[in-house]
């Protein structure tokens, strides 16, 4: 590895087979605005069968040529908290930023939450989630729904892309074997802790029926067991708003993509849950 100064951020990548998206994540990210060098690019394959790894390779030049480190790291496990806790061993950043794999951040981002996180005090900082347009009819009719929910409009969802300083990262060891990672690192700062800065970045939602209601399901159980384990993270919580009169008011903004979303829950109550893997969305 090319002998560089001391990181300011560390941005660790956790893939698990996502070849295809792994490139243009991190093209993405590279075309930052960033002056100078500073930043440390850390991917972390975990237990991949495809070609994950040689495209995460095929940056590193760019990445040098920017006066980047970067490290790729080939874990034989296929494990998120793994792949965190992995990453973070080898991060040197004053700050670190949680970037998944098939998710494309805006060229300000990552200026944005350095200046955020500057300081000693804790903090979380994370982007504007921009839910681009899905391929499949059904999904961007779902997704037309899922854009109106208040978890995107109040607080700092931090779903796909979430930063914080060190202090902030001391408050817990190493990271829970969890499904819902990015929902516990965010419960695990006051309200008041967390900063949402005006770039974006774009979280893709899954495509067609089958693989909504299979992400949903896996949402659920990571909310219901991030709840039965951490009680007292619930506290952290944004308040948002919710109850009849909000859902009649998105309902009849899009009719259509309410009985999307509302299909997709029914399927999710009536079938049982799978351990299967599947992406986050």
């Amino acid at each position: 590895m090319t002998d560089h100064a001391e990181p300011t951020l560390s941005v660790i990548i956790p893939a698990h087979n996502e070849a295809g998206l792994i490139g243009p994540c991190l093209d993405a990210l590279l075309a930052s605005e960033w002056a100078g060098g500073g930043v440390e690019v850390i991917v972390v394959a975990n237990g991949c069968t495809d070609t994950t790894l040689a495209e995460a390779e095929t940056r590193r030049t760019a990445a040098e040529a920017r006066g980047w480190r970067m490290q790729v790291l080939d874990l034989a496990e296929g494990s998120k908290p793994g792949a965190l806790n992995a990453g973070e061993r080898v991060a040197g950043g004053t700050i670190l930023a949680y970037l998944d794999a098939d998710v494309e951040i805006a060229p300000p981002l990552l200026g944005q939450i350095a200046q955020a996180l500057v300081g000693s005090a804790p903090g979380y900082a994370s982007g504007q989630v921009i839910i681009p347009p899905p391929h499949n009819a059904f999904s961007r009719l779902y997704a037309r729904f899922y854009r109106q929910v208040p978890f995107f409009h109040h607080g700092v969802p931090g779903c796909g892309f979430f930063a914080m300083n060190r202090a902030g990262r001391a408050r817990w060891g190493d990271w829970p074997v969890i499904i819902s990672d990015d929902t516990f690192a965010r419960l695990n700062f006051a309200p008041e802790e967390r900063v949402a800065v005006r770039a974006g970045y774009r979280w893709p939602i899954v495509e067609g029926f089958g693989a909504l209601v299979k992400v949903r399901r896996r949402q659920d159980r990571g909310v219901n067991e991030l709840a039965r384990a951490y009680p007292a993270l619930l506290a952290n919580d944004d308040r948002r708003p919710s109850g009849r009169s909000w859902i009649i008011g998105a309902a009849l903004r899009a009719p259509l993509a309410f009985l999307a979303y509302v299909a997709v829950a029914l399927a999710v109550r009536m079938g049982k849950g799978s351990d299967e893997w599947t992406r986050g969305r």
